[in-house]
């Protein structure tokens, strides 16, 4: 009986904090207010998942969020609703503190997950590894309009909601080109440092999937904002 008042209390105390942060009686720093926007230059924590998640629905918190990252991005006009994949709320990155291969179309989730690997992920390894910063991320595109690894069947792709980014390489400060292809089972720096990148994009998206999953992923990271979480 005892147990059961307590347990009953501590959730009573809990419920109350929670109300108390969310009506603005108790002030917390943003990054620990779990209704704060979302800043991805703040350090992630156990809340970034859960302000992530938020974005899905919420065009203009996703926007907020992506006003505090660096990157270049234009809104782009929904498609029309009979489309085969129609798209709404999307994107066109266009890249930022670090050059991109090409612009690509992405959903808003999708792009400030991006924004949080660059600064929290990416840099990071780069710098840890090389001592310098990586310049350009090279890619594969993001929006394709098709089921999973093309087949005439089933469930459509992330990618045909621009909620998906194969990531192929890397060019560093010096020059120096690191792909996923060429470096992955490479036993020195490069195939370390692409490694600590997929550890760390893991942290950021619901699903990474590389060489270690299948021979489809054999030259990419694919990254997305679906509904699993899966790291490989």
């Amino acid at each position: 009986m005892r147990g059961s008042t307590l347990f009953f209390l501590l959730l009573l105390s809990c419920a109350g904090i929670a109300v108390s942060v969310w009506r603005g009686w108790l002030p917390l720093a943003d990054r620990w207010n779990p209704w704060a926007p979302l800043n991805v230059q703040d350090e992630p924590n156990l809340l970034t998942t859960f302000k992530l998640w938020r974005l899905r629905d919420d065009p203009a918190l996703c926007d907020q969020a992506l006003q505090t990252s660096t990157l270049r991005y234009a809104h782009q006009a929904d498609s029309a609703t009979d489309a085969k994949c129609p798209l709404t709320d999307t994107l066109r990155i266009q890249g930022g503190d670090v050059a991109l291969s090409s612009s690509f179309l992405s959903s808003c989730p999708l792009a400030v997950a991006y924004a949080l690997f660059d600064i929290h992920a990416l840099q990071p390894a780069a710098l840890a590894v090389f001592g310098q910063k990586v310049t350009q991320v090279d890619h594969l595109g993001s929006f394709a309009c098709r089921n999973v690894y093309n087949r005439s069947q089933g469930r459509l792709s992330q990618h045909a909601s621009a909620n998906a980014l194969d990531i192929a390489g890397f060019r560093l400060a010096d020059g120096r080109t690191i792909t996923v292809l060429k470096d992955w089972k490479d036993e020195g720096d490069n195939g370390r440092f692409l490694r600590l990148v997929r550890d760390g994009a893991c942290r950021q998206f619901n699903t990474v999937l590389g060489p270690d999953y299948n021979a489809a992923h054999h030259n990419h990271f694919h990254v997305d904002m679906g509904h699993w979480r899966v790291c490989r």
